[in-house]
This record gives C-alpha cells, sequence and structure tokens, in this order.
C-alpha cells in the first residue's frame, strides 16, 4: 500500500518500506502545524485544538491526513462510500465514528471542537456530495485536503480556509529514523524517551511540534508503524540523539541491537549499535 517510492530519501531499502507511510503521515504533520498555535500555559506544544479539518476522502492519501490531523489534535471530517475504506479505517483506528449523514457529523465535531478535543468522524457518503453540502450550509473548515473538484477547492480557499500541502524536505533539518532488532514494544519507548529528553532544551514551536511528534505518533499510527519510529530536527539534536543511543546501548542498558538512519541534502548514513558481547559489526 505504502511503497518505498513515497519516500524521496536515500534510506535503505527494507528501512524505507517501513518507513513509507511513517514518512507521509510526518510530512502532513508538518505541513498542518505549520499553522498551529504555539504552545501556552498548561498545554505547552503547539495544537490544532478547536479546529475542523477536511481530509476529503478516505483513501490512501485521506488515511494519511486524518491520521495527522489526530496527531496535531484537530476535530477531523472524511467520507467514503467505499464500504471496505470504512471498514478499515474503524479497525485501524484512523477514525472515531463512522455516520450516514453529514447531519451527524456535524454534532459530533461541533461538540469535540467546541472542548479543543481530538476527534475523526467519517460520513459514509461520496465526498463530493459531502462538498457541496457543507458548501450550501455554510460550513467551513479551517484547513483541508484537495478537494472533489475546482469549483469546492477554490470556494473553501475564498472563504478563508487553509489547504495543508505535504511539507517537503528540507535541507537544513535531518530526518532521523530507528527501529530495534528485538521486542519493539519494549525498547523503542525507551528510544523515544532519549529523543524527548534531546528536545527537552530546545525552545521554539518547533521543538514543541517535534515533542507532540514524538509523543502522539506511536499511539494513532497503533500497527501501521509499531516497529519504526521518525523524527525531523536540527542537525545537533540528530547528533546529540545518536551519542546517547550509542552511550546506553554500549553500556547494555538498551541490550537489543539499534539500527538509525539519518538522511539530509540528499545523503544518507546509516548507525548500527551493538550491545556488549554481540559478534556482529557495528556500523
Amino acid at each position: 500500500m505504502y511503497s518505498r517510492e513515497n519516500l524521496p530519501l536515500v534510506f535503505d531499502p527494507n528501512f524505507a518500506a517501513e518507513l513509507s507511510f511513517v514518512y507521509q503521515v510526518e510530512s502532513s504533520y508538518t505541513g498542518l502545524m505549520e499553522g498551529a498555535e504555539p504552545g501556552v500555559g498548561d498545554v505547552p506544544e503547539p495544537q490544532l485544538g478547536g479546529k475542523l479539518l477536511y481530509a476529503r476522502e478516505l483513501d490512501e492519501a485521506g488515511r494519511v491526513l486524518v491520521v495527522a490531523g489526530n496527531i496535531a489534535g484537530a476535530a477531523s471530517l472524511t467520507a467514503t462510500a467505499n464500504p471496505v475504506a470504512q471498514k478499515q479505517a474503524i479497525h485501524g483506528g484512523v477514525v472515531d465514528f463512522l455516520v450516514t449523514s453529514l447531519n451527524e457529523a456535524l454534532r459530533i465535531l461541533k461538540n469535540e471542537i467546541r472542548k479543543r478535543e481530538t476527534v475523526a468522524v467519517c460520513v459514509s457518503v461520496d465526498p463530493a456530495a459531502v462538498e457541496r453540502e457543507m458548501l450550501e450550509r455554510g460550513v467551513l473548515p479551517d484547513l483541508f485536503g484537495s478537494c472533489a473538484s475546482q469549483a469546492e477547492d477554490t470556494a473553501f480557499l475564498n472563504q478563508g480556509a487553509r489547504r495543508v500541502e505535504p511539507f517537503d524536505a528540507d535541507d537544513s533539518r535531518v530526518l532521523v529514523g530507528w527501529r530495534v532488532t528485538a521486542a519493539p514494544a519494549r525498547w523503542l519507548p525507551k528510544l523515544d524517551a532519549i529523543a524527548l529528553d534531546c528536545l527537552q532544551p530546545v525552545p521554539g514551536a518547533a521543538a514543541g511540534a517535534e515533542r507532540r511528534w514524538l509523543r502522539l505518533a506511536p499511539r494513532y499510527m497503533g500497527r501501521m508503524a509499531e516497529g519504526v519510529r521518525l523524527l525531523r530536527c536540527d542537525d545537533q539534536i540528530a547528533t546529540k540523539f545518536l551519542e546517547q543511543v550509542r552511550e546506553r546501548v554500549e553500556s547494555a542498558e538498551i541490550p537489543v541491537a539499534v539500527e538509525i538512519q539519518t538522511s539530509s541534502g540528499g545523503q544518507s548514513h546509516q548507525h548500527r549499535f551493538l550491545p556488549p558481547g554481540n559478534t556482529k559489526t557495528a556500523g
């Protein structure tokens, strides 16, 4: 479903295949968070609570955008008349509610938007029909993916909505992907904690968005990305993360092999850290 060709980076082919879905979600998440409110007070991270995201058709691209919206904290609306896609979205935890009309969807969404809570609702109707009804009733999303026709797309833009574009690769940032060779449910959270700790001293909205991504992406991607992680960060953070992971593995605090790949500027570097007693060669 999500082929490695979707990852425009120089990663090892096997790693790239695992990372492809995660990379697409991260790119959409980064695009979404460009318009996020900065964190304040009890909510130190940027988030999209209180915003309505219209993700259009619940196909592969729509699933990616809804998952990104969940991580960003938005209330998401999507639509599909495809019963297979509907079942997959419910079983995979991509959407919370499957309803039969825009009316039902709006009742749920309005309540959650008021509370600034995250929710994802799918209407079991063709997206073109949903979009026409939205415009007729004056339902305006804050953010949206490309619509079924240019007319709806333009209408939303003219009314002040922002079209979400996936974030392209940025040569000034590093993409860091990591996985472990055994027991990922146990050891990946340990690596995530190291990455979060590396980000803690870094101020600013970008670092806050990265922290939110690290905390919530595993929860909302679930089985679709259970064995791998990805982070977009500054070079200094990537270097610090690599150094700390090496120390924890070589001291056997993390007693499994860890594979990390970094990519920026069209170049990739592979790192393999092995605990003491492992006879394989570390990269």
